[in-house]
């Protein structure tokens, strides 16, 4: 960050304030959130979804704001500048939709490689897997997305898949400050909507996979699927790294010129890359593949078919980088499960515990269908779905877990404002036989049942919050984690 950068500067593609007296105002740090503002940091006061950040001008100001950079209106318009106790605001229009390109004058990255993944499931486990490979190959990477920002060895917990433009800007600049020398993000619909990776680069873009998930907020699955493929059609990126097995990807690989394709089934495409022989067993996933890039084969320590596809998507991201494929197919053992991702926890005595993050239709199905190729028993799952988000997906899980395990437990998720007892018979309307599934609204409780009532050879699915710490009840939020629960009760068996 240039402690150089003056107020003109920075507003300079907008609005020249060169002339104003207040013009030379260094900038040194933006802030979205008035309560974080301190001495010397710049307000920026733009019309949220929930909040209107002008209403908090003067706090700002008085905590210390140098500047307010405001959204214009009609009361004030674009190219206004008032100034109140000495602190000039300056009121610009659209300014939402600027907040990428303002945050990257002020945190200019110049060789953190951003590679971009999107989809509705896989995101966290393919970037994961990015940073660890290439942690691996000697590259110093970083992560940011649902499971935290940063180095895998450090996380720090984020509140959104996508930050804000700001927050994204600045975490990336502080990466590359610590030496990354990449970053793989998980880019969100939302993010993408909302213009928060704007101003970023990408080096490579991968897809994964497209099922239903945030009607509530997109509407329709068109709309969804626009709103994903817009990181390959309204940003910057170079290189698109595309999963041809998902019906939407195969579509939107003839929609983009020079993509690369993936599949776990060979194909016949100049640009592609596919497996030639995929097998699973209880200590991994042996591939081999072809295609654009030459042959190979590797093991790595991860289960199930969607996960043969997402280290797959993982490879080829990075020999499109200009990884060493040798060094790749070399370290691939080495690489480990993601937190909360098809996370295994055993006892002697005991079923196996999976704790795993599904929480959609499409990934609840895929986790069920890749731990039945590894179960010699019965397979139960333990599920629930969110309060205030999208009611379809309801019966679809519910009767998805029917149809696939052996003995289903209904729990709570995050309720939210939601009646637990409503969002439960929104899930049995969706099965067959409701009497034969469990209600246990205590997913401690229901672990501990699935584990008294099940035998040595069987496995538990407990799916919905994998890596997260917390239960969001109607009046507050719990310290609850699945993988505490699996952890503590496999330990009372031993």
């Amino acid at each position: 960050m240039s402690k150089e950068l003056t107020l003109a500067l920075l507003l300079a593609p907008w609005l020249d304030i060169s002339s104003h007296d207040k013009a030379n105002v260094v900038i040194q740090n933006l802030e979205l959130d008035s309560r974080n503002i301190s001495k010397g940091t710049t307000f920026v006061a733009v019309k949220g979804h929930a909040v209107d950040g002008r209403r908090f001008i003067a706090a700002a100001i008085e905590q210390g704001a140098n500047a307010v950079i405001a959204q214009a209106c009609d009361v004030h318009p674009h190219g206004k500048i008032e100034t109140i106790d000495g602190v000039p605001v300056i009121y610009l229009v659209d300014l939402g939709h600027h907040l990428s390109d303002l945050a990257q004058r002020l945190y200019p990255l110049t060789h953190n490689k951003l590679i971009g993944v999107t989809g509705t499931n896989g995101k966290t486990t393919i970037t994961q897997l990015i940073a660890q490979w290439l942690d691996l190959v000697e590259h110093k990477a970083a992560v940011m997305g649902t499971t935290g920002n940063g180095f895998l060895s450090d996380l720090q917990v984020a509140k959104n898949t996508t930050g804000s433009a700001i927050e994204i800007l600045q975490t990336l600049y502080s990466l590359e400050q610590q030496g990354a020398d990449y970053t793989a993000l998980e880019v969100s619909s939302h993010g993408l909507v909302q213009g928060r990776v704007k101003a970023l680069e990408f080096e490579v873009g991968a897809f994964s996979n497209l099922s239903r998930d945030h009607l509530d907020y997109h509407g329709t699955m068109d709309e969804y699927a626009e709103a994903k493929f817009s990181l390959f059609s309204q940003h910057t990126c170079k290189q698109a790294v595309i999963n041809i097995d998902d019906p939407v990807g195969a579509e939107w690989f003839h929609r983009l010129d020079s993509a690369i394709a993936v599949s776990l089934k060979p194909c016949d495409y100049p640009r592609a890359v596919w497996a030639k022989q995929v097998s699973y067993s209880e200590s991994g996933i042996t591939l081999c593949f072809d295609g654009v890039f030459g042959t190979g084969s590797f093991t790595v320590p991860l289960i199930g078919e969607f996960n043969a596809n997402n280290v797959l998507l993982a490879m080829v991201t990075l020999l499109c980088l200009g990884i060493d494929k040798q060094k790749l197919i070399e370290t691939a053992s080495s690489l480990t499960p993601v937190l909360g991702r098809m996370e295994l926890f055993a006892a002697k005595g005991k079923a196996k515990v999976v704790v795993d993050y599904a929480h959609t239709p499409d990934a609840l199905e895929k986790a069920l269908q890749a731990l039945r190729v590894h179960c010699q028993g019965k397979l139960w799952v333990i599920f629930g779905c969110g309060g205030d988000r999208d009611t379809g997906k309801r019966p679809m899980m519910a009767s998805i877990a029917e149809q696939l395990a052996d003995k289903a437990i209904l729990a709570d998720d995050n309720p939210r404002s939601e009646s637990p007892d409503a969002i439960v018979q929104d899930m049995l309307a969706g099965m067959n036989r409701p009497n034969l599934a469990v209600v246990e609204h205590s997913r401690f409780a229901a672990l501990q049942f699935a584990l008294e009532n099940s035998r040595t050879e069987d496995i538990i699915l407990l799916a919905g919050k994998g890596h997260e710490d917390y239960q969001v009840m109607a009046d507050q939020t719990v310290h609850y984690s699945d993988r505490e629960s699996a952890i503590e009760l496999l330990e009372q068996s031993l």
